[in-house]
């Protein structure tokens, strides 16, 4: 008997989903940052065995969104709430439930889909805190199962793992073997720059910017791709900052960027980046949908 399904893992921003969907896929395919709300899309992660398939989905943070680029990303998680076959919602180990976590359960509210209950960074709470922990979430919500993990450790993930795929129901391959994610070599590539970006700069800088491949060329026989891409931000400030004194900046993003997706790709990657100002691109449903953040 073959199985396969949809999981879908959800959580507050920065609780550790990026990491975990990259852990259980076995290579960088989410974006990692430790500045809340790096994740905008819903990607796609799979994880073969001999006996099932399970698909993952990896999707923004569950918050209260006050703009519209913000609304675009919460909406992308309710939509993947209710289409999934299994949820997995992971937290942050605390001494107490956070308040974006209690606003993830009410989300939850009437879905019909099993829920499983990871609580992640173990290894950061002290083992006193963790069963009155677990005791509080219970008394929330009914989870199926709760796993202790370390995402970023690898801890506790093959246990998840395993009750994930005796949960989910007899079905079809739906990909190759060989594939890791349906999210394209394009967007991978806009994705790793934009994480260059989150860590690299400050305050509003990273949630202001959307990234654009112009140009995605393959030269097989060279072993060499050549990316062009533009790096969109509201304000003339952002793009001087995004530059940088002598081009500095751009320069570490598009270096730091260029070996990411030499590893991913397995090619030598020629990356030529440029800014523009898209004045209020955040504001604005015809550029969210522009940028592929928000649905037509």
């Amino acid at each position: 008997m073959f199985k396969s399904g949809f999981i879908g893992i959800i959580g507050r921003p920065n609780a550790g989903k990026s990491t975990l969907f990259n852990a259980i896929v076995g290579d960088k395919i989410s974006i990692i940052t430790d500045k809340p709300q790096t994740t905008r899309n819903k990607i796609t992660g799979i994880k073969n065995y001999p006996d099932a398939q399970l698909i993952f989905l990896d999707t923004p943070g569950m918050h209260k969104p006050k703009t519209p680029l913000n609304r675009a990303m919460v909406q992308t998680t309710r939509e993947t709430i209710g289409s999934v076959d299994l949820l997995l919602m992971l937290v942050e180990a605390n001494t107490d439930v956070h308040p974006h976590d209690i606003f993830l359960i009410e989300s939850l509210a009437g879905t019909k889909v099993p829920v499983i209950l990871a609580i992640n960074k173990i290894d950061l709470i002290e083992k006193k805190f963790f069963l009155p922990l677990i005791d509080k979430f219970r008394a929330l919500y009914n989870y199926c199962e709760i796993f202790p993990i370390s995402a970023l450790k690898g801890e506790g993930i093959e246990d998840l793992l395993n009750t994930v795929k005796e949960m989910l129901p007899e079905g079809p391959k739906y990909y190759p073997d060989d594939i890791q994610t349906d999210a394209t070599e394009r967007f991978i590539a806009a994705e790793f720059i934009r994480e260059k970006i989150t860590l690299f700069t400050k305050q509003e800088v990273p949630y202001s910017t959307a990234v654009e491949i112009d140009l995605f060329k393959e030269d097989e026989e060279k072993n060499l791709i050549r990316i062009s891409a533009t790096i969109n931000v509201e304000k003339d400030s952002q793009k001087a900052i995004m530059i940088g004194k002598k081009g500095a900046m751009l320069k570490k993003i598009g270096t730091q960027a260029r070996m990411d997706m030499e590893h991913l790709f397995g090619a030598r990657v020629f990356l030529e980046l440029f800014v523009k100002v898209r004045k209020e691109w955040t504001t604005s449903d015809k550029m969210l949908q522009e940028f592929g953040l928000l649905k037509h």
